[in-house]
């Protein structure tokens, strides 16, 4: 689905009654109550697309790569030297 497209927004009328009783407990108009429901639920979706989430092995395996020492592998040395012997430094 695309951004602007067209959604079907009739309302049962059990919905209607849902949505107008939940106002009317929250002290704003059905239009508000619908809206603020509308964002809660939008910024809580896409927190949780936005979030990484490991299990507590891979949080292990990821803390102890983050603090151990760098050590280049021999791809990154054997390019670091190819590199050193065609650029010239002024």
């Amino acid at each position: 689905m695309t951004v602007g497209a067209r959604f079907d927004l009739k309302l049962r009328e059990d919905e209607k009654e849902l949505f107008a009783q939940a106002a009317e407990l929250m002290g704003t108009t059905t239009a508000g109550f619908v809206r603020a429901a509308a964002k809660e639920k939008a910024r809580m979706l896409v927190e949780q697309e936005i979030r990484v989430t490991l299990s507590a092995q891979d949080f292990a395996k990821l803390a102890a790569a983050l603090t151990k020492p760098f050590a280049p592998n021999k791809a990154l040395k054997d390019a670091l030297k190819s590199a050193g012997q065609i650029t010239h430094r002024a």
